[in-house]
């Protein structure tokens, strides 16, 4: 009798540690997302600051293009408000880099503008920018795919369920890169 006892209470003992240790590797997952999301956040900041100086570059030599300004002026004021969710924040991001587009667009227009110097440290500072945010995204979305994977994995989802860990969102924003230029002759 006392053997069945002891066989009882050893397995609660491994079957608690092991709850444990799920928990403890769902919280450090949990945490990795969070700091991942932080240093998007950074950049993604160091991305709105450089906008009002390519703005104001530009509006030295295209006094006429008030409505492309306005709109990076909102976009970026858009994107760069708090409490986003990451789909939120990279359909605000989608609007920004569309409207940057718009500004690149009329500084192609200038051939003096693109020889300025600082336009194009500007410009180079962005596309630096744009690197980090793209790397950042990468390493965002991974730790996402681990967590989520393992919250919905048996029999770690019960633990997951248990404690009230969710899906995290993905980070996925439209890649400039992926989408062929328009071109007519």
């Amino acid at each position: 009798m006392e053997l069945v006892i002891f066989g009882g209470i050893g397995f609660v003992v491994i079957v608690a540690l092991w709850a444990i240790a799920q928990y403890n590797a769902l919280v450090r997952l949990r945490n990795l997302v969070q700091e991942a999301w932080r240093q998007i956040d950074v950049e993604l900041q160091r991305r709105h600051d450089l906008i009002p100086n390519l703005v104001e570059t530009v509006k030295g030599y295209a006094k006429h293009e008030k409505a492309t300004f306005e709109e990076v002026t909102k976009a970026r004021t858009m994107a760069a408000a708090p409490g986003s969710s990451p789909a939120e924040q990279a359909m605000q991001e989608n609007f920004l880099t569309q409207a940057l587009g718009k500004l690149f667009a009329v500084a192609e227009a200038y051939p003096e503008l693109k020889a300025n110097q600082n336009f194009m440290q500007l410009q180079q500072e962005l596309t630096n920018t744009e690197d980090r945010v793209a790397a950042g995204r990468r390493f965002y979305n991974a730790n996402v795919r681990t967590i989520n994977t393992k919250i919905e994995t048996f029999p770690i989802n019960i633990v997951a369920n248990m404690f009230g860990f969710t899906r995290h969102e993905y980070f996925e924003t439209d890649d400039v890169a992926r989408t062929a230029p328009n071109v007519s002759f």
